[in-house]
């Protein structure tokens, strides 16, 4: 029997994290292949060894105007129409406006979609599982609070596999994931914090090399598995990370952002937190960070249910109804 032919749409940071982790659980089960943002060359790293990866215009990031939005989604929309080919069994939306385009794209030719919420939205839906629940097969949620704020099946938080065995270097990560954030990292630095290993994303980490030589400063890397498997303590905002964390049996802190209300606010990420197990960071000062750390090194790292192997059978069930027998 033909393997399954599979698409996952993978908006790069946390959603390229879900698109990795459905790729490890479906290699050999499924003929897969990618699209992810233009100039995201991480996402391209962590996902070309399980097949091929295309891309697309990433219609919104953070700072993006409104105007400038609209002609991305229209040109994203246009290049979907010719990288979604026909004859697949289902395309995979891992989040972000990003897979909005391609998603729609699919649906119109056919193609079941699957449809993943966020591991950080309690309160309201995310605008892209919201809009796309009206035409997919399946909307996958994480937690059981989500059954409040979307229609869907409650699968499970997706955790990766363990890669590497967990040490423990005595160091904390600090995760500032794609985008950065200067408060926290200026935090960081006035803390009384010896051994850190700082992940900058987009902002620049320079001046913070340069105060402090004696950390590790870097912006991206494709084996930050390794760092989550030798830290102490994980500080990062919601998302992924602190949840990868968790696999590593990682003691781990959340920031919580103000300005990224979008993503999760602050409502949300006490939720998130309340999940994990871990204390809230919202006061960006080196007081409050020190005393943080401490604090999630005194709590017990939960274990959680890892709902990726069910959804990965719910997604080889699924077939285009012109392919169906």
């Amino acid at each position: 029997m033909a393997k399954k032919g599979v698409m996952i749409l993978a908006g790069g940071g946390g959603h390229t994290g879900y698109a990795r982790i459905l790729a490890e659980a479906l290699s050999g089960r499924a003929e897969l292949s990618f699209l992810v943002p233009d100039a995201d060359p991480l996402s391209l790293v962590r996902l070309e060894p399980f097949g091929p990866v295309g891309t697309l215009t990433k219609p919104r990031h953070p700072t993006t105007p409104t105007w400038r939005f609209i002609l991305r989604m229209a040109k994203a929309l246009y290049q979907s129409s010719g990288r979604v080919p026909r004859g697949l069994d289902a395309v995979v939306s891992t989040g972000s406006n990003f897979c909005v385009p391609p998603a729609l794209v699919a649906w119109a030719k056919g193609i079941p979609l699957v449809n993943l919420e966020s591991r950080v939205k309690f309160i309201k839906p995310s605008r892209t599982a919201s809009l796309l629940q009206r035409f997919a097969e399946v909307t996958a949620l994480q937690w059981e609070e989500q059954r409040r704020i979307l229609r869907g099946t409650v699968f499970g938080p997706l955790l990766p596999r363990r890669t590497v065995d967990p040490w423990n270097g005595g160091y904390i990560l600090v995760a500032g994931g794609t985008y950065g954030h200067r408060a926290l990292f200026d935090a960081v630095s006035a803390s009384g914090l010896e051994n850190v290993v700082l992940q900058t994303g987009n902002l620049d980490g320079r001046e913070y090399s340069e105060r402090h030589p004696e950390w590790k400063v870097i912006s991206f890397t494709e084996r930050f598995n390794e760092l989550l498997a030798g830290a102490d303590v994980v500080v990062s905002p919601p998302g992924g990370t602190p949840v990868e964390a968790l696999v590593y049996g990682k003691h781990v802190v959340v920031v919580s952002y103000p300005e990224w209300a979008r993503a999760a606010d602050r409502e949300e990420t006490r939720m998130f937190a309340g999940k994990l197990n871990a204390p809230i960071l919202t006061a960006m000062t080196p007081s409050a960070l020190e005393a943080a750390v401490e604090e999630a090194r005194r709590r017990e790292v939960p274990v959680l249910r890892d709902g990726t192997g069910p959804l990965v059978e719910a997604i080889l069930a699924l077939s285009a109804p012109d392919k169906i027998n």
